[in-house]
């Protein structure tokens, strides 16, 4: 279905096209200084914290927070605000603020590129770093999230159909991620980072007249459509259904949801420790921001409270790009656009950026004896490797992308979730040990990353509940929570009765 005026498709045309032109200068500008795989993961240029803390707002908060969760909220309402604006993001803020120093201070020492060469150096194994090379491939699932949320709203802001906007996407933004990397990754979030900003301030200012009659009068108008949008708890939700679910749950994936490598490894991008501090002030302050966007869902749900647009159901992904086409005059619209794209250009391109470098470096190399390390003429052979992994995981996108368009299980979200939480439920203890406890067993860890793999997966596929709650395995969500506290306990028992200190495993 046609979402957008004609006005709105000539003038996105235009503005996307500056937009699109304007990404290409700044990948161009840092290609030209990444000589190897050392510039493409980590940088060959000073960067300002103020930069890079915005990098990692932008990376954290990404289509998910913008498009995708806001979604969820229109369905389920404030329990889901509870959940996505206020229990996540205060785990994960006091989680990033303790993990980063600690990270960092390893990861420059041995100038790891990669989550997985930070595992390898901790714990002096080959093994587990290729192990956790292996496990970065879950995080795919995240990049399919983004390339749906894209497409939902360049899709909707232009009247295209969603294959050949899918198609379109994927194209663009992986071909110049095979040449620009962390060079130009943070020029491009920055500059994503302060657009999110702006429309972040007016996706939040966008529902004032639903307060003319106060907030009690907003949560009537909320009331009117359906009462449970207005509990804190939602039984209909298989997300939401309790106090477990919306609190624990989410706060226990809050604090574990750093541990992605396009997060954590930004870190690295700074120069000098002392950038540390001014760095996760900006990240901080921006992200809790980001994270706010949600309660856009609830303006949604009242512009649509049957949930259709001329008489047609709207899917729960497209639920905010069709409030944006609606709602805001063709100028702001517009803007709005631009700050949702950037939302998904943020993260995506870091995503690509560390997923394939972890691929090529910590998975292709030492699995070919280390060959791609041996040329010593013309283009580093890491670099060519690199840009054919890249060509690989757009292909893959394509396809899960247009899967989950066609057929989600309620939203792409939960198929990201899936993956996404999986990976940082394996990776929390591992790099809770590496930093903060002087004895280094590798047992224990790898042990505390199978447990959380096969708990959260068989919580997952199993649909297993949690004993005294409503909540079951079902969402993603508490999959995770179960798995990183019983990864904890499995870890600190092997690591209680190791006899000694281990530093690789055979």
């Amino acid at each position: 279905m046609e979402l957008a005026s004609q006005q709105l498709v000539t003038a996105g045309w235009i503005l996307i096209s500056l937009y699109a032109l304007a990404i290409l200068f700044f990948v161009i500008r840092g290609a030209r200084k990444t000589k190897n795989i050392d510039d493409y993961a980590l940088g060959s240029i000073m960067f300002s914290p103020v930069a890079v803390g915005l990098s990692l707002a932008a990376s954290i908060t990404s289509a998910a927070t913008f498009i995708i969760n806001p979604g969820f909220v229109a369905l389920f309402g404030l329990s889901g605000v509870l959940s996505m604006a206020i229990a996540l993001p205060l785990a994960a803020v006091i989680s990033l603020a303790v993990l980063t120093k600690g990270f960092r201070k390893h990861g420059s020492s041995v100038k790891a590129l990669t989550m997985a060469q930070w595992m390898g150096t901790m714990y002096k194994s080959k093994a587990y770093s290729i192990f956790f090379a292996v496990l970065s491939l879950l995080l795919i699932t995240f990049i399919v999230l983004i390339c749906v949320g894209l497409t939902k709203v360049i899709s909707s802001a232009l009247n295209l159909p969603e294959f050949y906007t899918l198609l379109g996407i994927v194209v663009f933004v992986f071909g110049y991620m095979m040449y620009g990397g962390a060079n130009s990754l943070v020029y491009t979030n920055t500059i994503q980072a302060i657009l999110m900003l702006i429309v972040a301030f007016i996706l939040l200012g966008s529902g004032y007249q639903h307060f003319s009659e106060g907030v009690h009068g907003f949560i009537a108008k909320l009331s009117a459509i359906d009462p449970k949008l207005v509990q804190t708890t939602n039984e209909t939700s298989f997300l939401f259904r309790d106090y477990f679910e919306i609190f624990i749950a989410q706060f226990i994936v809050g604090i574990a949801i750093v541990c992605q490598p396009h997060i954590l490894t930004k870190s690295l991008l700074l120069k000098s420790d002392k950038d540390v501090n001014k760095y996760l002030t900006v990240g901080i302050t921006v992200q809790v921001i980001f994270f706010l966007v949600v309660i856009t869902g609830l303006f949604a749900r009242i512009s649509f409270p049957e949930l259709t647009f001329n008489g047609n159901p709207i899917p729960m992904d497209g639920i905010l790009s069709a409030y944006v086409v609606r709602e805001f005059p063709v100028f702001i619209g517009l803007i709005v656009i631009l700050g949702l794209i950037s939302a998904g250009l943020s993260t995506l391109e870091g995503l690509i950026q560390s997923l394939s470098t972890s691929i090529t470096n910590d998975l292709i190399n030492p699995l070919t004896n280390n060959a791609l390390d041996k040329q010593r003429t013309g283009l580093p052979l890491k670099i060519i490797v690199n840009r054919a992994v890249i060509v690989l995981l757009a292909v893959i996108s394509i396809y899960l992308s247009w899967n989950q368009i066609v057929e989600p299980k309620l939203s792409v979200g939960i198929f990201a979730q899936n993956g996404v939480y999986a990976y940082f439920s394996a990776a929390f203890v591992p790099i809770l040990m590496g930093m903060f406890f002087h004895k280094k067993s590798v047992t224990a860890a790898f042990s505390a990353s199978i447990t959380a793999v096969v708990v959260h997966f068989s919580m997952y596929y199993g649909q297993l509940a949690v004993p005294f709650t409503k909540a079951t395995g079902e969402n993603p969500g508490v999959a995770a929570a179960v798995a990183i506290t019983l990864s904890v306990i499995v870890g600190l028992l092997v690591l209680r009765f190791s006899k000694h200190e281990e530093v690789s495993l055979k």
